[in-house]
């Protein structure tokens, strides 16, 4: 019978692969200091809408939309690294 952990570590290590774990990680190591604000960012983001927050902000929905998704990068790359 095969071993089902070692299907999960293919699993698990095909998740690095991915352009949202390396934005995501790119961005944690970079900026560390702004992951927290970007996190709470894409968060107001989610619960207003893109065009509301832009809006609110003085901001364009480009930015918006940009800052969304290096939020939701931040998330997944901590979740598949098991950090944060």
């Amino acid at each position: 019978m095969p071993d089902p952990t070692l299907a999960d570590d293919d699993f698990a290590a095909s998740l690095t692969d991915s352009s949202l774990y390396s934005i995501g990680a790119y961005f944690c190591d970079r900026h560390p200091e702004l992951v927290e604000d970007v996190l709470a960012q894409s968060v107001d983001i989610e619960q207003q809408g893109l065009r509301a927050w832009a809006t609110t902000e003085g901001t364009s929905v480009e930015t918006a939309f940009q800052t969304l998704v290096t939020g939701l990068a931040v998330r997944y790359f901590s979740a598949v690294a098991g950090g944060g």
